[in-house]
């Protein structure tokens, strides 16, 4: 049972945040008045969950979970509290869950880009990727538009905050671990498109470049569909459909219509293909599923609506059965899953927590 004041979540977290663990099972994490949920499957592959146990976390505002190669999650927080003074404070929280259903570390503040604490309060929430070393690199959006990141160093201690540049960005960016050891991150401009990369596994980011595309702010997402090769997908501003983009393409139109947040994305094989899957809300608040095959955006993309309302961008993982499972947080503040049952992406019936 929740050990806070109600079961019921007070938002979606981004990201990854429903994730499988080495032990082949699912936890599902959301926002709580004052800290986070998490419920954990009871076995592999379900149906049954446990919880809520509630993390509490005062002051947190927003939470991103990422999660790395090494099957850790990573909790990011964008934290807001009033000072010894009564003035309100903005930073940005970290802590690890190590191994499913187990305790999280201690919360870890990572600071804030600004010293000035008024330009602190006008941060964006963080996103983050975790490196194949396990190192976490945070993003975050300044107070001036431009692209703020801490990262770790192999040894474990924290680097300074780095500028990368930019301007005009949307809240929240897109970064990527890619398989090659690299971080490439993209954000959407009032300008066009922004991409900044790593030449070498932790190495320095390149000076941000632009491309005059136009995603709709806040729906972009990045899986890796080739070697060190990432694809984004977002909402085009001029189609009002999703599309997918590779840097030096063309962004193809995946039809469907807009979504309202970043798309859930998930590599995962279907009926034998190699697949990208995504979820995103549409504008009428209901939960839609996407299909298409890896980097053949070209040959097709099927749209599935969920008759399901949910708040923020739903999430997909594979579980310990290597089936693909949908969760969604519900209207009510509850959330629901389903699981790939049968051919294609046919799914088993709604479970509530």
């Amino acid at each position: 049972m929740a050990e806070g004041p109600t079961r019921v979540a007070s938002g979606a977290a981004h990201g990854r945040w429903l994730t499988l663990g080495k032990d082949g099972r699912l936890s599902l994490y959301t926002l709580a008045e004052g800290g986070l949920f998490r419920w954990t499957e009871s076995a592999v592959g379900g149906p049954d969950w446990d919880g809520p146990h509630f993390v509490p976390v005062p002051g947190l505002t927003h939470l991103t979970v990422v999660q790395g190669a090494d099957g850790y999650v990573h909790f990011l927080g964008r934290r807001q509290r009033a000072g010894a003074d009564g003035a309100t404070a903005v930073d940005v929280v970290h802590a690890i869950q190590y191994q499913t259903g187990l305790a999280f570390t201690d919360w870890r503040s990572l600071g804030n880009p600004h010293k000035d604490r008024e330009q602190g309060r006008h941060i964006a929430p963080p996103t983050g990727a975790t490196a194949p070393d396990g190192t976490v690199h945070v993003f975050v959006r300044g107070a001036h538009g431009g692209l703020m990141m801490r990262r770790e160093e192999p040894s474990g201690k924290w680097r300074a905050w780095e500028d990368l540049g930019g301007a005009g960005l949307d809240a929240r960016s897109a970064p990527i671990a890619l398989s090659d050891g690299r971080i490439e991150v993209v954000s959407a401009a009032q300008t066009g498109v922004f991409v900044w990369g790593q030449s070498q596994p932790g190495g320095d980011f390149t000076a941000p470049r632009g491309f005059g595309l136009h995603p709709v702010p806040g729906t972009l997402s990045a899986v890796e569909t080739g070697p060190g090769r990432p694809t984004f997908f977002w909402v085009d501003g001029a189609g009002a459909t999703a599309a997918a983009w590779r840097a030096g393409n063309w962004p193809l139109p995946l039809g469907g219509g807009p979504a309202r947040e970043a798309y859930a994305v998930l590599r995962a094989p279907v009926d034998g293909f190699d697949c990208v899957v995504l979820a995103g809300r549409s504008p009428d608040g209901g939960a839609v599923l996407g299909l298409g095959g890896t980097e053949n955006e070209a040959g097709g993309f099927w749209w599935y609506p969920l008759d399901r309302p949910c708040q923020g961008s739903p999430a997909l993982a594979r579980d310990g059965q290597g089936r693909v499972v949908v969760a969604l947080l519900g209207p009510d503040g509850l959330p629901e899953t389903a699981r790939q049952d049968g051919a294609g992406l046919a799914l088993s019936a709604w479970q509530k927590m």
